[in-house]
């Protein structure tokens, strides 16, 4: 009679079966490098998989590919000069990147940004979340055999590029926040056309999740497979979808809101069981939900300025008066060579992007340029987890792992 063992996870069942095999049916250990040039590691990303056949024994991510120095590069520019590089961080979320960036610096500055410039900021943001998510979503389906929903993502990706390019002037790397507001308030007829998108989007994303909620192949590659129990997310700091899906409720926007998200009313999904299905599931709710804190801003988007008016010495005038007063034209002049002049002090600001938490840690000795700069970034934390993640489950589980996780590698070695 076979005896039942009650292991707790897959790796120690794949000990166990090892210890038990005899001798001559035990296997020699191979080591493979998956990546750093490799479909399913979305970006330079290298795992060095030690396999026992098709069993993984031992994972070792190995990162820095696409390191820029990001931090250092932050001492030498100023304060607006370092937005385009927050955009460069999660590149399918640039708009939210700019948001935490320059709430960071605000709080330093002790500047409060008018509710308009707070209401452009969210719509945005959440804008940003929908195109990240449906990214992820389309690449996951496209790791495990799912073509068709990469296509309807990408097309409902499209509409929003052509909105973020009416709004900002760049489809992609958008620039768009300013230190103490934004670069131009909204174009006329944009904030419907935000709405007319959105009415038309959920129907097209019931349709998507439709083909993969209940899909057979998809649950047999997802339900059960890549599970972090809520314990280990929480002691491997891992923040976002894959928190959530792991059924902690961590949500900064309920929790530590900004921005005047504590004006909007949604719901933060969690997951049961944290397996590669949980995180799916998660992210779809998380779309649902962004759509409705869209149509709440829009029902009550505020008049009056777009961004903060007492801040002269930080936010550059407008052109018209750049080219008709003196006063103005030397204020422009020394923003743009000197930056905006912080006062001295320290700030950490982190907001909830759509892979997790993005925090800004800077520290001011005076002056237009930050003194340092340090980027708490989601991805690179999330992928601590995977040497524990990746043990005892087979090598094409490892393709839905990274799939569900959903990172960015841009961020993640920065």
């Amino acid at each position: 009679m076979a005896t039942d063992y009650n292991f707790p996870d897959s790796a120690a069942r794949a000990a166990a079966a090892a210890q038990e095999a005899p001798a001559e049916f035990q296997t020699e250990k191979m080591s493979l490098a998956m990546g750093p040039s490799h479909p399913s590691t979305h970006g330079v990303l290298r795992l060095q998989l030690e396999l026992d056949g098709e069993t993984v024994t031992r994972a070792d991510p190995v990162l820095g590919y696409l390191h820029r120095g990001d931090e250092k590069i932050a001492e030498n520019m100023t304060y607006n000069q370092f937005v385009p590089y927050t955009d460069r961080l999660d590149y399918l979320a640039p708009l939210a990147n700019n948001m935490a960036y320059a709430i960071a610096v605000e709080r330093l500055a002790k500047l409060e940004v008018p509710a308009r410039c707070q209401a452009i900021r969210v719509v945005t943001a959440e804008m940003a979340r929908i195109s990240a998510h449906l990214m992820g979503l389309g690449a996951f389906g496209l790791d495990v055999g799912a073509w068709t929903v990469l296509l309807y993502s990408l097309e409902e990706r499209e509409k929003l590029y052509k909105l973020f390019e009416e709004l900002t002037g760049a489809r992609f790397t958008t620039s768009y926040t300013r230190i103490g507001g934004v670069t131009r308030d909204v174009p006329e007829g944009w904030l419907g056309r935000v709405g007319a998108f959105c009415d038309q989007f959920l129907p097209i994303l019931e349709e998507i999740l439709k083909l993969l909620t209940r899909n057979k192949i998809f649950m047999d590659r997802t339900v059960g497979v890549g599970v972090i129990s809520r314990a280990d997310a929480l002691a491997y700091g891992l923040t976002g979808p894959n928190l959530r899906g792991s059924g902690v409720g961590l949500d900064l926007r309920k929790d530590k809101p900004y921005s005047g998200y504590e004006q909007y009313e949604f719901d933060v999904p969690v997951g049961t069981t944290g397996d590669c299905y949980d995180r799916y599931l998660v992210r779809g709710e998380e779309m649902r939900q962004s759509v409705r804190i869209i149509r709440q801003v829009l029902a009550r988007f505020p008049d009056g300025p777009w961004y903060a008016p007492d801040a002269r010495r930080i936010f550059a005038p407008p052109k018209d008066k750049i080219l008709t007063s003196m006063e103005e034209l030397i204020q422009n002049f020394m923003i743009v060579t000197e930056g905006p002049q912080i006062p001295p002090g320290e700030v950490y600001f982190e907001a909830e992007n759509p892979k997790g938490v993005l925090g800004f840690f800077i520290v001011s000795r005076g002056g237009g340029v930050p003194y340092r700069l340090k980027i708490r970034s989601p991805s690179f934390c999330n992928l601590s987890i995977l040497p524990k993640a990746c043990q005892g489950i087979l090598i094409s589980d490892v393709v839905a792992l990274l799939g569900s996780m959903d990172f960015v590698m841009g961020e993640c070695d920065r």
